[in-house]
């Protein structure tokens, strides 16, 4: 979500209506076939905007983790918003990019753009994050590439990192952005993780994690 991302947090609930300090703006994609392609960024109560400095610093990353070769990649957008990072990394070339969403907006919004883009390596799924993951157990699909970028301050970081272990693949890394640094994140399960790359950018923190095969775990 490094782009401007929104998140939604279908958890929350609130006797508040939604609000709307503007209209809907756009982002773009930043790289790859479909550079400069708009998509939507949808205003409303629990949706986030993440600075465009971010995305680009963590494509980097992973041009650098996987040295450009996104057609062997396959990743999965668990909280996909507008869509930036599933789209920027089909843009770039990833094989195959899995995306949840459960704000029935944001996800009508995601197949609009696919069907535009005619994006057939995009597999979209509307719902709970925490329930669809739990999905892919039954499968034995594998991702080189896992967007993590959940609703602040509800505790999803907590439920959604061990779920994130086992569906990697062998070397596979894992982007999480946060309100407060990885290392600093009152869990045990940061001890199976060995951070990367991470950096700072305002209030978000976003890192580049691998699964620590020195945790005395298997991989």
């Amino acid at each position: 979500m490094n782009h401007i991302k929104k998140r939604h947090n279908p958890s929350a609930s609130s006797s508040k209506p939604a609000k709307h300090a503007k209209a809907s703006h756009q982002v773009r994609i930043i790289g790859g076939e479909w550079k400069r392609t708009p998509l939507t960024v949808i205003d409303g109560e629990g949706l986030r905007p993440t600075p465009d400095r971010v995305r680009e610093t963590l494509f980097n990353w992973l041009n650098h983790v996987w040295d450009g070769q996104w057609q062997q990649l396959s990743c999965l957008d668990v909280f996909a918003g507008s869509g930036a990072l599933g789209f920027e990394a089909a843009s770039r070339g990833a094989k195959k990019v899995t995306m949840f969403e459960a704000f029935p907006a944001a996800f009508a919004q995601l197949q609009q753009v696919k069907e535009k883009l005619k994006a057939d390596q995009i597999y979209l799924q509307r719902g709970d994050a925490l329930v669809l993951l739990k999905s892919l157990f039954a499968k034995t699909d594998k991702f080189e590439v896992i967007f993590l970028d959940p609703p602040f301050n509800l505790g999803f970081l907590e439920k959604v990192l061990p779920l994130c272990v086992d569906l990697l693949a062998p070397n596979g890394v894992l982007y999480v952005e946060s309100e407060q640094a990885f290392a600093s994140l009152a869990t045990t399960q940061t001890m199976r993780w060995q951070v990367l790359r991470e950096d700072k950018a305002g209030s978000v923190y976003f890192h580049l994690l691998q699964r620590n095969t020195d945790s005395g775990e298997a991989a």
